[in-house]
This record gives structure tokens, sequence and C-alpha cells, in this order.
């Protein structure tokens, strides 16, 4: 308050003073204490009203103490308990919540995790799967800008997610406390195995396998592949100091049309803590049929190359690069690429008309559309000798089949002439064409249906472009080689589309997000946001049966069904209005990745610590972290001083104190006949 209000209010105290003076004892007969009390009204009521007036700002200050977080951190995983330290972690975590002095200093705060991070006080480490990346990243994002100390009661062994050495801030220390045995002891273990998901049918399949050994001496092991009580390969390993991991290469024959299910094994005389990691079950689907797909151009392009990798890079597919006068016959292809085609693909289009093999077609700068106007009957093309860069936007909207948005709209624009391009015949639009941000009424990829046969056109040259930058995006060029095969995919089957519509794969692993979508269409085949979808799951093994909702998406329905046990599964999706069916089965395979371990990862704890100044204890060391977390001077609590400045024409009860001091002056000059 400044020395101009404090004076006001002092002349706000004479001048009531005074007229209450006026009123009650000047030129008065008598001074009764009514009239003192009469007087003393009357100051009250006219003070108040001066001093909401005059509107001081009063100030009032307090002080608050901000504690530095402390979050400790439980591993939930199931790993705990098969390294036998469920118990001592529940012990570790109660002594150091428990402890009054770290509660004095700190702000304890409780988590947990498994594959997330989760605020949590209670622990029955269930989780199948171990992702301690997401403890870092969590709590950076929960205290962005406080410097904290971090506890974190795990084994150090992560089945999910990046290098969690790299996740934390390294400017936070980070204390783990390792549970379990770290004494080393012998341990034979399938650490990783790769196979393709499918085979073909008469051909032989690799099944890559990498072998890992801890212990101290010399050991000879036998690794072999079998098939229910048949033994498809086997052979001796050796194993020592020098030399503790082991890459084996099997050729496997693909005799069985169907999902096959092979063991991998590895196994010796000697004793080991932990079988189960000595045994790894896969499964292969075998098909007798692979999509052949031509490539039909009379020029060289860089989209040429990065379409055949593209569709190659799903094992089912097989692409040729055929000029269009090398084409003698189309019976051994079930697909057809006509890239940009001009009066040279005469003959294709011929051969075609008989073979009524499905098309893609793609335009650009060398494209003769007047020859395309004469031969395809989905669009009528009427362009300029102009280049234009045409960009793309994904439409929402799109319900032929599940594809998701890759990031298309900010990929590079494809180049077309200028025109315009008008619709003969329904399409489908997934990629809606714009220049700039105007965007277009014609298409840029769309797809055509016509008494069973269908069509794809790109309208628009330099798809590598796209490629490469999903690439960048992505660093992988996996999610733009799947959206390029659900093109193929379309295109390679003939079916008659489906009103249900159900994607799932044939095997899953235990522990593995099992997820099963579907899409309803109405009779017009356009996608239904109002159905109602459900799914029975049957146990093959044990007849029982579970029963789920199918929640909406973006365009699609879908359940997860974690959890299930290893099995072999039938299950049937239905729409519960039209009653519309569909059955299927898939299998869990016997693998419990949190299952794999025999010994904490201390080293990889040890040195977290060691990235971010910290450092790591044993689960019997917890008093010496308490004595180091209590002893470090970068972790005071913070006095925060707060200062509340509020007008007095805020307060109500001024406001009351003057009605009443108005209203009593009245009713007792009133009662006292001075009215």
């Amino acid at each position: 308050m400044n020395n101009s209000t404090v004076l006001l209010l002092l002349l706000s105290v004479l001048i009531a003073g005074f007229i209450s003076y006026y009123h009650y004892f000047y030129k008065a007969n008598s001074n009764s204490k009514i009239n003192w009390f009469l007087a003393f009204l009357r100051f009250i009521a006219i003070f108040g009203l001066l001093v909401l007036l005059i509107n001081p700002i009063l100030t009032r200050k307090s002080f608050e103490t901000i504690k530095i977080p402390l979050p400790i951190v439980v591993d939930n995983s199931s790993s705990v308990i098969e390294l036998n330290s469920n118990e001592s972690a529940l012990e570790v975590y109660k002594k150091l919540t428990s402890n009054s002095e770290l509660q004095e200093k700190y702000e304890v705060q409780s988590y947990q995790f498994s594959s997330e991070l989760e605020s949590s006080e209670s622990y029955d480490f269930k989780g199948m799967q171990t992702r301690i990346d997401g403890v870092g990243k969590g709590l950076k994002s929960i205290h962005k800008s406080v410097n904290h100390p971090t506890v974190i009661i795990t084994d150090g062994n992560q089945t999910q997610g990046s290098d969690y050495i790299y996740s934390f801030d390294e400017n936070k220390a980070v204390y783990p406390i390792v549970l379990g045995d770290t004494t080393s002891v012998l341990d034979l273990k399938i650490s990783q195995l790769n196979v393709n998901k499918y085979a073909f049918l008469k051909n032989k399949f690799p099944v890559e396998v990498f072998v890992n050994y801890s212990g101290n001496k010399n050991v000879n092991a036998t690794f072999s592949i079998s098939q229910g009580s048949t033994v498809l390969s086997k052979q001796n390993v050796s194993f020592s100091n020098s030399q503790r991991s082991q890459l084996i290469t099997v050729l496997l024959p693909a005799e069985k049309v169907g999902v096959q299910v092979f063991k991998a094994t590895i196994s010796s005389s000697e004793p080991e803590k932990n079988t189960y990691n000595n045994t790894k079950n896969f499964a292969v689907e075998i098909i007798d049929q692979k999509s052949e797909i031509a490539i039909v151009s009379s020029i060289n392009h860089p989209d040429i190359g990065a379409l055949k990798r593209a569709i190659e890079s799903n094992q089912q597919r097989k692409v040729t690069l055929v000029k269009p006068n090398q084409i003698n016959s189309l019976q051994d292809f079930n697909v057809l690429i006509l890239y940009q085609p001009t009066s040279e693909f005469k003959s294709v289009f011929e051969k075609n008309n008989l073979a009524n093999l499905n098309t893609w077609i793609i335009t650009g700068l060398h494209t003769d559309f007047n020859f395309l106007n004469q031969n395809q009957l989905a669009f009528e093309f009427k362009m300029s000798g102009q280049p234009e860069d045409y960009l793309a936007t994904f439409s929402s909207q799109f319900n032929l089949f599940a594809t998701d948005n890759i990031g298309i709209d900010n990929f590079p624009p494809l180049q077309n002439p200028f025109g315009t391009i008008t619709s003969k015949s329904a399409f489908e639009e997934l990629l809606g064409a714009r220049i700039r941000n105007v965007e277009l009424d014609s298409p840029l990829l769309a797809y055509t249906e016509n008494q069973g046969k269908r069509s794809a056109f790109l309208l628009g040259e330099n798809i590598w472009k796209w490629r490469l930058q999903s690439h960048i995006d992505q660093q992988s060029f996996e999610k733009f080689d799947v959206f390029i095969d659900k093109t193929i995919q379309f295109l390679a089957s003939n079916n008659a589309r489906k009103s249900l519509v159900v994607t799932h794969e044939n095997f899953y692993n235990s522990g593995d997000a099992i997820e099963i979508n579907a899409q309803y269409f109405n009779k017009n085949y356009e996608f239904d946001d109002n159905a109602r979808l459900s799914i029975t799951v049957k146990n093959k093994a044990t007849n029982q049966t579970k029963s789920y909702d199918l929640l909406k998406s973006t365009n699609s329905y879908k359940v997860n069904l974690d959890g299930l046990s290893a099995g072999n599964y039938s299950f049937t999706v239905t729409e519960n209005n039209s009653k519309t069916s569909y059955s299927g089965f898939f299998e869990v395979l016997d693998f419990d990745i949190e299952k794999q371990f025999v010994n904490p990862n201390y080293a990889k704890l040890n040195q977290l610590a060691n990235q971010t100044s910290g450092k790591t204890y044993l689960a019997n060391q917890v008093d010496e972290l308490i004595k180091s977390l209590l002893a470090n001077e970068n972790y005071k609590p913070i006095q925060k001083e707060i200062v509340k400045k509020t007008p007095i024409i805020d307060w109500i009860w001024l406001l009351i104190i003057i009605a009443l001091a108005l209203a009593s002056e009245w009713f007792i000059r009133k009662y006292n006949g001075l009215l």
C-alpha cells in the first residue's frame, strides 16, 4: 500500500468522523449513549463507503515449501518372479516409501512399469513385457524442468523398446536397485530366431537362430528343429569362454500347406537353472501360390525400381519387368502394372481383353492420354502439355480395404500434365489431388471395380520420392511397402466384395498384442458406422468360449484379445443386426519372453547409473541408498514466497457491514423518534 493510499484513508477517517460529529453532537442538546452509538454507526457506514471508493490493494504474503520429487519405480513384470525377487522388490519398496526422513526431504512418488509407466502403490508382477525406456521418457514428460533423483527397482532385463541407457535425462541421477542373483550360472539360451512368416510349397525356407551361452567351462550342445515328434534338423554346437554365441542357419522343407508349427531346441548334458529359454516355438504359413506381377514400361524410370522393391518386400510377390513389345502371353501373371502407357501398349491391352487381368495404370509426363482414353473406361483425360506438381491428400472415408495414413499428406508432389480428369464410372478415392493448398475434384490414387475386374490408377510419376521420404520419416521402408502391398493385394484377388471383411494373423506369440480388425459394409458397399460387431473365441483344446464386442476406430472395428494362453483357437465375428458372420482360426504359440532370463542385467543398469551420475545398489544395500539421498545437498526443498494482492472492493463482508450499519442506524432512530 503506497503513501497516497494511506493519506486518503486518513482523510476518510477525518471525513467520516466530522460528518458523524456534525449529525449527532454539533448543536445537540444531549450527549446520551444512543447518540454515541448512532454516531459510531454513521462513522462505520461513511468510512466503509469511502474505503470502497479508494479501493486500496491489500497484500498478503505466505510461504510454501516445495519438495524435490523422488520417483520410486518398481518393475512389475513377471521376470521378477522368475528370478525369485518379487518379495525382495516389495521389501525394498516398503523400506524406501516408509522412511520418514525421506518423506520429510522429498516428495516420494510411487510408480510401476511393465510395458507402460503407471502411477501405482500395489504390485502383482504379472506384466508380460518389460519396457524400461518408457520409464525414462515418461518421467521426462512428468518432471520436465525439475532436477530430481530416480530410484528404479528392476532386474534390468528389457524385452521391448529402444536402448534405455539413452532414454533417461543425463542430468538427473538414476539409482538402480538390482533385483536377483548376480552370480553367473551356466545357461544355454536361444536369444533370437528369424524366419519369414510365409514360405511356398515344395520350396525350402531359411531359419536363422542366435544361440548364447553363459558359463565358465567348455560345453558341447545339440541344436535341433522338430515338428511334432519328427526331428527335421540336428547338429552339434560347441561353446567356450571365447565362443559364447553361435549363429545357426538351417533350410527347412515346405511340404504341407497351411500354418506349420516348429520347435527349436538347444540342450546339453550340463544342468541348467533355467531350461525354458532352451526352446523356442515358431510358425510359418506354407502357401501354394505366388502372385506374379508384371511391370510393363517402355521407358526407364526410378519409379519402376521403387515399385519392384516395395512389392517384393512381401515374399508372396514376384515382379517381372518387361517392355510392351516383349509380352507374348499374359497367362503367367496375376496383375499388370502399366507404367505410363503409350500407343506401344496396344498389344498389351488387346491381350488383356482376353486374359481379363486386373491392372494398375500409372500416368506421368510420358503418357499418351489420347491412347489411354480409347483403352479404358474409368476416366476421360483432357490434358495439356504443361507439367504440374500434384500433392496428395489422404481420404479418411476410404473403405475399399483397410489402410493407414503413412504421412502421405506431407510427401513430395507427383508430376502429371495439367488438365481435366472426368470420371466415367464409379470409383473409390484413396488419395485426392491438390495444387499447393487448392483441393481438386480429381483423384491422385483411385480404384474401380466393374463386373469383377479391378483397376487402380495413380495419376502422377515420381512415386520413388515417396518411398524415400517414408524412409526418412520412419527410418524404414516398411510402412510404404505395406501401403503399396495393399493395392497389389486388392488387385491380386478377384473375390467378390463381401459385406464383412476380417483381417487377422494365423499365429501369434504368447504375450504379443492379439488384434483382430473387421469392416462391415452396407448394401451400397459403404462403410457402416452403426454396425454392431461381436466376436466369439473358442479354445479348441478346452472348448472354453469367450465373447467380446468390437470397438469402432476410424474406418474399421477392432478387438484386442491379449492374455490368451497358448493353444489353437477358432473364432466367429458376427454383425448382430444382419447376422452376417465370418469364421476363422489362429494359434497362440507358447513363448513367454519374460522367462528367458537367469540373471539380472547388472552391467546395463550400472552403465545407466554411470551415464546419469548415479550409483547402482543391490537389494540388501537400501540403507546405503537412503543415507546417500538424505546427505545429497543437490536436492534441497525450495521455500517459495506467495504474494497475494486483493482489492478491498472484493470484500463482500465490507458491503455487509456497511448495509448493517445503515440499517441499524435507521431502526434505532425510528425507535427513538429521531426521524
